[in-house]
């Protein structure tokens, strides 16, 4: 009988248990090192959705207009992966060092991603 409480007990509670999305970035900082005014700026975060249910991505946000993120067009299949794309203007000279907020349905729906690096002036325009 104990056995047969415990089971159902088990049973109620795997089905208050609802499905949620969940997102892992393959890594959570892009460094762009030291890189030359004018240079591509574009730049990827990978991740991945771990959870059992669809991870829809409802904006993404730049701490400012030096930088432009573009969010996946659709969401995202558990087991799947997606991209959230950065361009960094990189005709602005000195460090980078900028947040990128990801609004989701995840279980963390808030999560801030960093870009760093340094943006240096051409070598041409140092000699002249």
């Amino acid at each position: 009988m104990k056995k047969l409480f415990v089971l159902i007990a088990l049973f109620i509670a795997g089905l208050n248990v609802q499905a949620q999305a969940k997102i892992e970035f393959k890594s959570e900082t892009i460094d762009y090192g030291n890189i030359a005014k004018g240079s591509d700026g574009v730049r990827v975060f990978e991740f991945t959705n771990t959870g059992d249910t669809e991870l829809i991505i409802s904006d993404v946000k730049s701490s400012c207009g030096c930088t432009v993120p573009e969010k996946p067009k659709g969401p995202i299949a558990p087991g799947a992966t997606g991209e959230i794309k950065v361009k960094y203007d990189t005709k602005r000279v000195g460090p980078i060092r900028k947040t990128v907020t990801v609004y989701s349905n995840a279980t963390e729906p808030i999560k801030a991603l960093k870009i760093k690096g340094v943006v240096e002036a051409n070598k041409s325009i140092l000699e002249n």
